[in-house]
């Protein structure tokens, strides 16, 4: 990811993010897909009512899917309002939906998605991670870190 994309992500109203994930995963590789979403969808995620948790990826017939991802319905919509938790598909390119199906194939490997932003043109985009799972004492070493830094930051702000 360059800087140009780090900083439109930033710049993003709506940054939903998987928490969760970085502590249960190593994230080998990043990809930005697309998401082909309803019209009661994108204006439930611009209001910020999405969660990633417990969110997964998969391939099927060459096409990547995301299950679990839950938007809220719309509280303004109708009849035509969405289902929460519907699958949803994401828009990748063929080489690197290849590149992800090849890779999944090992064991201890799995797609995450790790954050939903609203791009520049207006578009709900999706982060997904290659990712590999941790070990239990690999948590607690992600734990010990994130405590140090929060130690130091504490330790700067006092001076």
């Amino acid at each position: 990811m360059n800087k140009q994309q780090e900083e439109l992500r930033k710049k993003s109203p709506v940054q939903i993010k998987n928490k969760k994930a970085a502590f249960e995963y190593f994230f080998v590789d990043e990809f930005t897909a697309g998401i082909v979403l309803t019209g009661t969808e994108i204006k439930s995620i611009r209001a910020g009512k999405a969660s990633l948790v417990d969110t997964y990826c998969y391939i099927d017939r060459g096409e990547m899917w995301v299950k679990d991802m839950n938007i809220s319905p719309y509280f303004y919509g109708s009849y035509a309002n969405h289902e929460a938790k519907r699958e949803r598909k994401l828009l990748l390119t063929k080489r690197e939906i290849n590149k992800l199906e090849e890779a999944t194939k090992q064991p201890g490997y799995t797609i995450v998605p790790t954050l939903i932003f609203i791009d520049e043109n207006g578009r709900a985009k999706v982060d997904i991670a290659l990712c590999r799972g941790k070990k239990q004492y690999d948590k607690r070493q992600t734990m010990k870190e994130k405590e140090d830094r929060r130690e130091i930051d504490r330790a700067i702000k006092h001076y």
